[in-house]
């Protein structure tokens, strides 16, 4: 992500021959590769090409990266499951790489179908290469030349303002119609939330049963309210700690630490030198209050990097300790860095979000009193104010209404997609169901025994007596006490 961190909001092909073709898409045997190398996912894959402009169909064409995940079963059913990823700007191939297992009751009865989303992973991806660790003590006037650098080298490639959700619905249906899908299943994750409404939206009769975990409502623009939900959630996980006795007797109350080492990186940055966790080289780091704001809001979207708040922040409060702060922070930048084309989370946000904030409603001294302040949105206001805005459907952001039968889900310590917003968005499906779990971050995908709902919901197409009692005993990694992790 670079600076994306903060502002943002593998596929190898087989050498077989076709295992199926459909009009402008042929599928080969191929391997989806988890992004770590740990894992690979046997599967069908194809190129659909596709105009950049679609009101220029003679002009520069892109191709729509696709892969098809074969259902086990012989008879399988007719309705495929499409996975529509976050961001704006990971890829839809490497996210299911990642999660793979979380699907596989959904896999045995029905095709999983991937597709890069025009502008990441293999679908001419827009990433801008720039040095993070200049971006986190960027001017404005930094952030304003790397932006238009980035347009620069991405020009020879792209018309970057052809990378909105708008145009990304259109794709999605292409490749349905490839495929010979007569209806399709849904599956959004966080930003894929929007894409799925959207999609519904355009193509209604298209859509058999939708998923929505970490839920952006279709009437909400991300940015003005991120610092505010952000602080919200990270003071519930350390108010979480400071409930459960094991977490209390080690660390006390833990939002006192956080405030502790707020105060001090306001203050000065800390120098610090490390292993880097990665590759063991000697790193040397000014550890500033971006660079906490980075681990604090990140840390927060999964209820395994929140187990480690705590501790990490008892760390440096407690010891003047930040190379344990300093390690998360390389290896999380390092990553949501890898998963994130910036470009195109830059096309989407500046195109659909950016435009229709209240300035005169943001109250700025509110978010200055957070840990992530007002350099997110400022710095989102920056790069727009340069990016080109592309086309956005006038109902983009409209109330929307659905009978098609809908599950939402949330978690209660999401610091992005809080659980107000899937109750807002529920008023779209009269055939829907919200459900929120105790102490999970952003996504809920592979929390305990959700497989078994999805697999359970998809099966119906009904949230009537879905059997959703054991979500409500989920519960999150429990705190680490020390570096070993938590206590027995």
């Amino acid at each position: 992500m670079g600076a994306g961190a903060l502002l943002a909001l593998g596929l190898t092909a087989g050498t077989v021959a076709a295992a199926a073709s459909a009009p402008g898409l042929t599928l080969s045997a191929c391997e989806l590769e988890h992004p770590l190398r740990l894992t690979v996912v046997a599967a069908e894959c194809g190129v659909l090409s596709v105009p950049e402009n679609p009101q220029d169909p003679a002009g520069r064409h892109i191709p729509l990266h696709v892969a098809r995940v074969p259902a086990i079963s012989r008879r399988k059913q007719p309705d495929a499951l499409f996975i529509l990823a976050g961001g704006p700007g990971a890829a839809a191939g490497a996210f299911y790489a990642t999660v793979a297992g979380a699907f596989a009751r959904i896999h045995r009865e029905r095709d999983i179908v991937l597709i890069d989303q025009r502008g990441t992973g293999a679908s001419n991806r827009l990433d801008c290469q720039a040095d993070a660790q200049r971006l986190y003590r960027a001017s404005e006037a930094e952030i304003a030349a790397d932006t238009r650098g980035c347009l620069t080298r991405l020009s020879a490639r792209a018309e970057v303002e052809y990378y909105t959700t708008s145009l990304a619905v259109q794709d999605l249906e292409r490749v349905r119609a490839a495929l010979g899908v007569a209806r399709i299943d849904l599956y959004g994750t966080s930003y894929g939330t929007r894409v799925a409404q959207h999609y519904l939206r355009r193509f209604p009769q298209r859509v058999r049963a939708l998923i929505l975990d970490g839920v952006v409502p279709a009437p909400v623009v991300l940015g003005p309210a991120t610092a505010s939900d952000a602080e919200r959630a990270l003071l519930d996980i350390l108010a979480r700690c400071a409930g459960e006795s094991p977490c209390r007797a080690r660390y006390g109350d833990p939002a006192r630490s956080y405030l502790s080492v707020r105060s001090a990186l306001r203050s000065h940055a800390v120098p610090v030198t490390l292993a880097d966790p990665s590759t063991g080289e000697p790193t040397r780091l000014s550890f500033g209050s971006a660079h906490l704001a980075t681990v604090l809001r990140l840390a927060s979207y999964t209820a395994d990097y929140a187990a480690l708040l705590p501790l990490l922040l008892d760390e440096a409060a407690a010891h003047q300790d930040y190379v344990p702060l300093a390690a998360q922070f390389l290896l999380i930048e390092r990553g949501y860095g890898e998963a994130l084309a910036t470009g195109m989370h830059n096309s989407v946000v500046c195109a659909e979000d950016v435009p229709f904030y209240d300035l005169g409603a943001i109250d700025r001294a509110r978010l200055a009193d957070t840990f992530l302040g007002t350099l997110q949105l400022d710095g989102l206001e920056t790069v727009c104010r340069i990016w080109p805005h592309g086309p956005v459907d006038a109902d983009l952001h409209a109330p929307l209404h659905s009978d098609v039968p809908a599950l939402l889900l949330s978690g209660s310590d999401d610091p992005v997609t809080p659980p107000a917003f899937a109750q807002l968005a529920a008023r779209a499906f009269p055939h829907g169901l919200s459900i929120v779990l105790e102490g999970f971050g952003h996504g809920q995908l592979t929390a305990p025994c959700m497989d078994r709902v999805l697999a359970q919901f998809l099966a119906r197409a009904s949230v009537m007596a879905l059997e959703v009692g054991c979500t409500r005993g989920a519960r999150p990694l429990p705190f680490f006490t020390s570096l070993n992790g938590p206590p027995p």
